[in-house]
């Protein structure tokens, strides 16, 4: 089965807030999608949207099959119980699904490495919405991007007029200890890949990797809000 067909079959197991909205979003943009619910008041809610849903524990074989499993070209295991999550990911793949599981629990490192390798795609939803509320609170001058890991995270950053970096090249620049430029774009540009010679501008974007830790560093040299610490290779 393609996974690049346009019109392409889900069954989301878990027909909560996460795997209601998902099934939404799949549903408006022309794909099939069945549900999975054991709860029976979350399993009428939907049926009541229009959904076709199965009754039943999605963590078991039957009830995957009874919800076309074979020719779904994915399955979104997404509700609470990470135990029937990775369980009904296992039973998908094994009928040569692609497997997206939901994870609740703030992220660690052992629990990513314990399933990453299982399934194709891990999701945190708290984590995702936890970034959305985050740009909001830091306003227009830095936006995240992603979680990488635990401790790393992919942001967009503006520069702004008082940045001390402003008006050096890329080659230049020096950002705390491991922190890296990923991707660069002029202001009326998108972003594309860094090169040595450009310069920044006010109003340029920057997209970098760094740890937690480095962000506020990394900020101050692009933004300029705070005395910046070293900011050229060699120099001060």
């Amino acid at each position: 089965m393609s996974v690049l067909a346009d019109h392409m079959q889900f069954v989301i197991l878990g027909a909560g807030r996460v795997g209601l909205r998902t099934a939404r979003v799949l549903r408006d943009e022309g794909h099939e999608v069945t549900l999975i619910e054991r709860d029976a008041g979350k399993a009428d809610r939907a049926r009541e949207q229009g959904f076709d849903v199965i009754a039943g524990d999605g963590s078991r074989e039957d009830v995957l099959q009874d919800a076309d499993i074979e020719s779904a070209d994915a399955l979104g295991a997404l509700t609470g119980d990470l135990n029937v999550n990775f369980s009904a990911c296992l039973i998908a793949n094994h009928h040569g699904c692609r497997t997206v599981m939901r994870i609740d629990e703030d992220y660690r490192e052992d629990i990513y490495q314990k399933y990453a390798d299982e399934v194709d795609e891990i999701v945190y939803p708290e984590r995702l919405g936890a970034i959305g509320a985050k740009n909001a609170l830091l306003g227009g001058s830095i936006t995240a991007i992603a979680d990488v890991a635990q401790s790393l995270q992919i942001v967009q950053i503006t520069v702004a007029e008082a940045s001390p970096l402003k008006g050096y090249t890329l080659s230049e620049v020096s950002l705390p200890s491991n922190a890296r430029i990923l991707a660069f774009g002029k202001a009326d540009e998108p972003l594309g890949i860094p090169l040595s010679d450009q310069s920044l501008a006010a109003g340029d974007r920057v997209a970098v990797l760094a740890e937690f830790s480095e962000l506020a560093d990394v900020r101050q040299l692009l933004v300029g809000e705070e005395p910046a610490a070293t900011a050229l290779a060699g120099g001060e």
